[in-house]
């Protein structure tokens, strides 16, 4: 896929306009949006990465735009198990609801910018080093293997500072308080850091440990540094309005951990496969290309995306319902009076039905 410099040059200046257009329009007053506003602007930026995957379609075929699609619905998927970190660390640092924009929005900008980095460094790796696809390939299975034995997410976990953070409180003098949206604040004629500092360097942290599986994952879709780099930023740049859409809606995608291992799992092996296709690796087949399995196609790629995701979120969704339907029996039933018959409405499918007591 040959793009012209023009080209790159107008796709990162119309991300960076986006990324001032939310400063400047959402961020800078603080406030805590509304669902509505949450729900507007996300459809908005998904209908942006939407157009842009039209447009690629429409002047570098099916093959591209099927790679990119593919790899932004996976950076999105990976994108919402991250939101979990980050409301971890809202509530862990406290962070006042209005506030929680400005760190997101800086977040997401220092994400992308250092996704940026790696993109171009994995880029030039895979170029030159055919053998990186399984050290890629390695990283994602392994990661998929971290993300099934966890089971999902609790919402009583807590937030663990990691030694940047400790090393950052300990040098840099910090205040206790927030000091509205500023940074830094000045104390009798000394400057702190506040807390929302803080804050922000620990969602700049998350990123660099959530990139080591989000730039193999979309390398194992497309080669593509061009749909890599979009796909990457047209995840991001919505994130920040799906983090309040979907803010009450987390603790209920039970399974998601499950259905990103499988996702990841699969990617991984896809890329293994990729490197045996091209591998150069001597005590792997004498140094010979391994095509006994064929590689694994786009489309098939998308499917299983696609597919995965379906299953875990209907699946999440069913057991949600179970479970509520489950707790509202006994409720129920505890506050009958003895010998007393209460109607119990289900939380499946709406019927009601009749609960004798003693």
């Amino acid at each position: 896929m040959d793009v012209p410099v023009w080209v790159w040059g107008i796709t990162v200046a119309a991300i960076v306009a986006m990324l001032v257009f939310d400063f400047v329009g959402h961020v800078r007053t603080p406030h805590a949006p509304s669902l509505r506003e949450s729900a507007i602007w996300s459809a908005v930026y998904v209908g942006v990465a939407v157009v842009f995957g039209v447009l690629v379609l429409v002047f570098a075929g099916g093959q591209f735009a099927g790679e990119y699609f593919a790899g932004y619905i996976t950076e999105k998927s990976l994108s919402v198990d991250n939101l979990f970190v980050f409301v971890l660390i809202m509530a862990s640092f406290g962070v006042p609801r209005e506030l929680q924009q400005k760190v997101l929005l800086f977040g997401i900008t220092f994400a992308l910018a250092l996704r940026t980095v790696f993109i171009l460094v994995g880029a030039a790796a895979i170029e030159n080093f055919s053998w990186v696809f399984y050290l890629f390939g390695a990283i994602l299975i392994w990661t998929a293997w971290v993300q099934a034995r966890s089971g999902g997410h609790s919402g009583d976990e807590d937030y663990q500072e990691n030694g940047v953070l400790r090393l950052a409180r300990r040098v840099l003098p910090t205040t206790d308080e927030y000091h509205g949206d500023r940074m830094t604040t000045r104390i009798d004629g000394k400057r702190f850091i506040t807390p929302l500092a803080i804050a922000l360097l620990a969602i700049g942290t998350a990123d660099i440990i959530f990139a080591v599986d989000s730039i193999p994952a979309i390398f194992g879709l497309t080669q593509e540094t061009y749909l890599v780099f979009a796909a990457n930023a047209f995840s991001l740049l919505g994130l920040r309005q799906l983090f309040f859409l979907i803010d009450g809606l987390l603790d209920r995608l039970v399974y998601l951990s499950y259905g990103l291992a499988v996702i990841l799992g699969f990617i991984g092996a896809k890329l293994v496969i990729h490197a045996l296709h091209t591998n150069e690796l001597p005590f792997v087949n004498g140094g010979e290309h391994v095509t006994f399995v064929p590689e694994v196609p786009t489309w098939l790629s998308l499917t299983v995306i696609l597919v995965t995701l379906v299953v875990t979120t209907v699946a999440s969704l069913a057991r949600n319902r179970r479970d509520a339907a489950h707790v509202a029996v006994p409720a129920a039933s505890a506050s009958a009076p003895s010998g007393a018959h209460a109607t119990v409405t289900d939380g499946v499918d709406g019927t009601s039905r009749t609960v004798g007591t003693h």
